[in-house]
């Protein structure tokens, strides 16, 4: 699985890949239901990738972060001027435009990151909203009595830190006074556990 998840870490692969699985339709109930854009909306979208969600983000003012220049490069080949994308530490960029931003999106993140830094990207989310802003994620996560091959795939996953809801959970709440979440078994073309979080700042 050490091959697959190198493979998957290029831009080409990975959009393959979430075309394969159906990762188009995931994204368009993702902004639909919860993300709810509304125009001239001011978004953060940390570890944006190769910045896929800007097909279901129009009308916004977006600024993609990543780490990963050759996500940056692909990103910005084929959204250009649609978006901001920045090859940089989050919390750098955040340290500027503190309190400017109406929603923060994590999407697929936070599952790769072990608990502190999940709560480092937590506490800089929530110094990047606006007063009434929201963070809103989604993960693979682990749930009692799943799809077997639901399972199966959140253990092989590129992400090595998939957790149950509960503790999804008690790290949004140690950062945002509101949190909701949302379990989804089938957003995908095949079997697959997602926790959608809405985090409202107070």
């Amino acid at each position: 699985m050490a091959g697959v998840k190198a493979i998957l870490a290029r831009p080409w692969a990975y959009r393959l890949f979430q075309r394969a699985v159906g990762a188009a339709r995931l994204r368009a109930v993702y902004v639909r239901r919860y993300v709810r854009p509304f125009p001239g909306a001011r978004v953060l979208d940390i570890g944006c990738g190769p910045g896929d969600i800007l097909d279901a983000l129009p009308n916004t003012r977006y600024v993609g972060a990543d780490l990963s220049p050759e996500y940056i490069r692909e990103a910005q080949e084929r959204y250009g001027a649609r978006g901001e994308f920045v090859c940089r530490s989050v919390s750098d960029l955040v340290v500027e435009q503190a309190g400017s931003f109406d929603i923060v999106l994590a999407n697929g993140v936070l599952h790769h990151l072990d608990d502190t830094e999940a709560d480092s990207l937590l506490t800089v989310a929530r110094q990047a909203l606006r007063p009434g802003g929201r963070f809103v994620s989604f993960d693979g996560c682990y749930v009692p009595g799943q799809n077997p091959f639901a399972r199966w795939m959140l253990d092989h996953d590129r992400g090595t830190h998939v957790r149950p809801r509960e503790k999804y959970l008690r790290l949004a709440r140690a950062r945002f006074p509101t949190v909701e979440s949302f379990l989804h078994h089938r957003l995908l073309n095949i079997p697959y556990t997602h926790l959608v979080m809405v985090c409202t700042q107070g």
